[in-house]
């Protein structure tokens, strides 16, 4: 048996563990966190007073149609790129953007920021929403679409389903995301936070994987009102995003003609008999050729005749005369049994007249007496 005081050295350990554990994870959740209304330094030269050491260089090309909008506001462009001392040459003949350090520039990642701002003026957006990428909590994200859907005509159905019906699709995942997004031709540019590229991403390939949209913004919805509430922030929030599945499976099309594997045998299949094997087993390898030939000859014979007759039976089916039909349909005679009674239908009528006249029945006796005096008169007469 183990001694108490053993028992309750154990249960303090125990209740050590738990207490650091807690208290590390506080401190976890603590770091995590980030508070509201935090912004990183700017980065200053005083950081970086001897600048850069080598020189860096990065170029884009541009479509054709976009080079009057860049000939408009190259001005502008150097101008915002000038605040940071990168240098930006416009090459018309090339079709080109180049950006480049120079000797003033301090900021290291301030080339990287060019590099992103040609991207997205090449990719069709506007210099008011892309110079936002020299701001140190926005970045970008061009994502490609085009080999992610074969067909052509698929791949455009997706991407108009992304835009929405005049773009209110795009503009809801602009707001949730607080992102500026642009389709155009294969690309998809997002310019935002990096929580929020996270997000346009996702919804983005979602959709060219057959996911609608609205489903993604959705939990988007629910994510922001729970992020309103500081007891959730630290929580799980998988019970509350809905669970959407796919409803039409994609059944495989099964061929017409379903042709049965045979069994897989290691051995040869049995070599067809050859005609003198034939002849070997009939014995007709040993008679002689005139005994062959007659043979033969009495087979075709046989043929002959009976092509004969097929062909004779159809040249007389032309000759048959076809069932003429009958004229008059025959009439059904009606059956003896439904023959009308004559004398039961007068013998009816005869009471039926008596009933309503009233008439009193008269005796048979007298009028066969007058009948017999009639007749003793008339014999009279002739004498």
């Amino acid at each position: 048996m183990a001694s108490p005081t053993a028992a309750v050295g154990v249960s303090e350990e125990q209740s050590k563990k738990k207490s650091k554990k807690s208290t590390n994870e506080v401190e976890e959740c603590e770091l995590l966190t980030v508070p509201d209304g935090w912004r990183e330094p700017a980065f200053t030269r005083e950081d970086n007073p001897r600048g850069l050491l080598e020189e860096s260089s990065f170029a884009t090309l541009f479509p054709k149609y976009r080079e009057a909008y860049l000939r408009e506001s190259w001005p502008l462009v150097q101008k915002a790129l000038g605040e940071t001392h990168i240098k930006a040459t416009l090459d018309l003949i090339e079709g080109s953007i180049t950006v480049c350090t120079t000797k003033k520039t301090f900021d290291p990642y301030a080339i990287v920021r060019a590099r992103d701002l040609i991207k997205l003026l090449a990719r069709s957006v506007p210099f008011e929403q892309a110079v936002r990428i020299l701001q140190d909590d926005v970045a970008a994200d061009i994502i490609k679409i085009g080999t992610l859907v074969r067909n052509r005509e698929r791949f455009v159905k997706r991407r108009q389903r992304l835009i929405g019906p005049k773009g209110s699709t795009l503009k809801a995942l602009e707001l949730l995301t607080g992102c500026y997004v642009m389709v155009q031709g294969n690309t998809v540019s997002a310019l935002g936070p990096h929580n929020g590229l996270k997000e346009v991403r996702k919804v983005v390939m979602d959709t060219m994987k057959n996911i609608h949209p609205i489903y993604n913004i959705k939990t988007l919805m629910i994510k922001r009102e729970l992020a309103k509430d500081p007891e959730l922030r630290m929580q799980s929030w998988e019970r509350f995003l809905p669970n959407f599945r796919h409803k039409n499976l994609n059944k495989r099309k099964e061929p017409k003609k379903k042709s049965a594997k045979k069994e897989y045998t290691p051995f040869p299949p049995q070599q067809p008999e050859s005609k003198v094997d034939k002849e070997l087993a009939t014995g007709e390898f040993f008679l002689r050729e005139s005994v062959k030939k007659r043979k033969k000859m009495e087979e075709i014979k046989v043929k002959q005749a009976e092509a004969l007759t097929k062909k004779q039976e159809e040249r007389n089916k032309a000759f048959i005369p076809p069932k003429e039909k009958p004229l008059m349909k025959k009439t059904n005679k009606a059956p003896s049994e439904s023959k009308l009674d004559i004398e039961a239908i007068k013998d009816k009528v005869k009471k039926a007249k008596n009933k309503k006249l009233g008439a009193p029945i008269v005796n048979p006796a007298p009028a066969s007496s007058s009948t017999a005096t009639d007749k003793k008169q008339k014999k009279k007469n002739k004498g």
